[in-house]
């Protein structure tokens, strides 16, 4: 029997998700697993590992049990999970405590220290905050660890028995792939000059790498043989850039789903926040990845329909599809809210996690469908707002290749592309991190000799949404009042967060 399937998986912040594909890119497949999260205190987010590991299994079972596709078809594997997921374990794999996910910004005041101390600007998000947090808040569980990775590297282990990291996921420690190294001055600076060697850094991947074939016990848990080859992936936001089909400099690739990430591919890097985490060579080897994100994005659309939208759960239709008929009928503007997406912070363009959401100019008018789409304007407006970046350094946004959840909905679509006045441009298969997983393993199994070749032959773009220069101009002025209101709101709003965290810690 051939191996002609290749498997993508996608180890998101709300599920783990897992698609069949024949070798040019064609899905046969799917299924889906969801996990929770638990939010202990504002800002606070963990999940555990071993809920991930059971998600796959579930997934990759009921995928395969769907389409009758045998264990003998397959040939190869690869993964894209959450980046800045940090977990501590043993060295055989045991969580020493569930994990900090990436949205997880207990370690704001912890990246303050570290600028001051070094000059680098790091995200609240990543890895080298969260190790400061937990060395200095539970030195206990820091110490015990013999391991300090994250869920992608976790991950391989559980699949293929060696610890290892990718050039992908482990830029965003300051790991430099052209150096070969870590930049561990930086880590004596900041007081971890006793991380640096629990990093699993023996075997270092670049992503479509083979790392090799599937233990016993995980080729038995996921009812598959033994000699499946796993490949390595990487960081979701950036597999999903291959899987949304771009390779090469010139479209952005917007990644939506809790969080939305816009990413460019340069020749050289745009934004020198943090210098430790350039990262050449992470994703395509002559590029660097530039990047601005979202911390909320679907994540509160979610919110709001489990939330607000209760009464709508059951009928025939979805909440979603109801709530976007509504709003498609009502004016640009959503007659005078204007909503301000940080309801976990802001990362870009101001790396401010003490802030939060808003919702300005209700009135007794508004109805529910109104803040609904205020939500998706308010939204696109922060992702216009990442876009500002890139053509404020001399990168015009021409046209975006957009995959996850705002795919699903024509109407926030086109509140994109209108406020943006930007092409988008939407992939065939909207699985775009499960897709670009496969990409890799597909260039690991030989398939493809490289990542752009097997890119620009998998990947087909299905739908365009031209901008409405009407509605962009009745747009571009509402823009200009929401990009005024961090410069002056941002204290109120940091001081007002201080005083509830204050209050909270006097209980």
């Amino acid at each position: 029997m051939n191996r002609d399937v290749l498997v993508g998986i996608d180890g998101g912040t709300g599920s783990l998700r897992v698609g069949l594909y024949s070798l040019d890119g064609r899905q046969l497949g799917f299924a889906s697993t969801d996990y929770k999260t638990r939010h202990e205190q504002p800002g606070w987010a963990e999940q555990s590992p071993e809920d991930w590991w059971g998600a796959l299994v579930t997934s990759l079972r009921a995928a395969m049990a769907k389409t009758g596709i045998p264990k003998e078809r397959i040939l190869a594997l690869a993964t894209g999970t959450t980046s800045c997921s940090v977990v501590l374990c043993k060295r055989d794999g045991t969580p020493v405590r569930d994990c900090l996910i990436w949205m997880d910004v207990r370690a704001s005041q912890e990246v303050v220290d570290i600028a001051e101390r070094t000059g680098e600007k790091l995200s609240a998000e990543w890895m080298p905050g969260k190790l400061l947090w937990l060395k200095r808040h539970e030195r206990e569980n820091y110490e015990a660890a013999d391991v300090f990775c994250e869920y992608q590297d976790w991950l391989t282990y559980r699949l293929t028995g060696k610890w290892s990291i990718n050039i992908n996921n482990s830029v965003n420690w300051g790991y430099n792939a052209r150096e070969g190294r870590f930049a561990e001055s930086f880590y004596e600076k900041i007081g971890l000059e006793d991380a640096v060697a629990k990093f699993p850094a023996e075997r270092v991947y670049a992503v479509g790498d083979l790392i090799g074939t599937l233990t016993p016990e995980a080729a038995e848990a996921l009812g598959l043989d033994q000699e499946t080859l796993v490949a390595q992936g990487g960081i979701d936001s950036s597999i999903g850039v291959l899987g949304m089909g771009v390779c090469e400099p010139g479209t952005v690739a917007l990644i939506t789903g809790s969080s939305n990430l816009a990413m460019l591919l340069v020749e050289e890097p745009l934004f020198h926040e943090a210098t430790i985490n350039l990262g050449p060579d992470n994703l395509l080897k002559g590029y660097y990845t530039s990047y601005r994100g979202q911390v909320s994005s679907g994540s509160i659309m979610r919110w709001f329909r489990q939330e607000f939208c209760r009464d709508l759960e059951g009928g025939a239709e979805s909440p979603f599809d109801v709530l976007n008929r509504e709003a498609a009928g009502l004016p640009i503007g959503s007659e005078g809210l204007v909503v301000l997406d940080y309801w976990q912070g802001n990362r870009h363009p101001h790396l401010d996690f003490n802030v939060r959401g808003m919702i300005y100019g209700l009135s007794l008018n508004h109805s529910r469908a109104h803040m609904y789409r205020a939500l998706m304007e308010g939204i696109a407006y922060g992702t216009e707002n990442l876009f500002r970046q890139f053509r404020e350094n001399g990168v015009p946004v021409r046209e975006v290749n957009v995959a996850g959840g705002t795919a699903n909905s024509d109407l926030f679509l086109q509140i994109h592309a209108d406020v943006s006045n930007t092409v988008f441009n939407v992939p065939a298969d909207h699985q775009a991190v499960c897709l670009g997983a496969v990409i890799c393993a597909a260039k690991a199994a030989g398939i493809y000799s490289s990542l752009q070749e097997g890119t620009r032959a998998m990947v087909k773009i299905a739908r365009r949404y031209e901008p409405i220069p009407g509605n962009h101009e009745v747009y571009r002025s509402i823009f200009d009042q929401y990009r005024r209101i961090y410069p002056e709101f941002g204290h109120w709003m940091r001081e007002t967060t201080d005083l509830y965290m204050r209050s909270q810690a006097g209980h």
